[in-house]
């Protein structure tokens, strides 16, 4: 990953990159890799996540749906 310092501006450069590895999830994935993370705790995790995806996904559609 490269950013590129214009005007020796390190603060607009440091918030880039921040921003670039929040939305790449690196911050996500190392909170996730701190401790160990049991199989079973993985798979309950990553299914209420999808869980809530849907329901996200749902609620969308009923909005969008009933506003036409």
């Amino acid at each position: 990953m490269q950013i590129l310092v214009r005007d020796n501006n390190v603060d607009q450069a440091l918030r880039a990159l921040k921003k670039k590895l929040q939305r790449e999830g690196v911050y996500r994935e190392m909170k996730l890799r701190r401790h160990f993370e049991k199989p079973s705790e993985k798979r309950a995790r990553e299914k209420a996540a999808a869980v809530r995806r849907a329901r996200k996904l749902e609620r969308k559609r009923a909005e969008r749906d009933g506003s036409k």
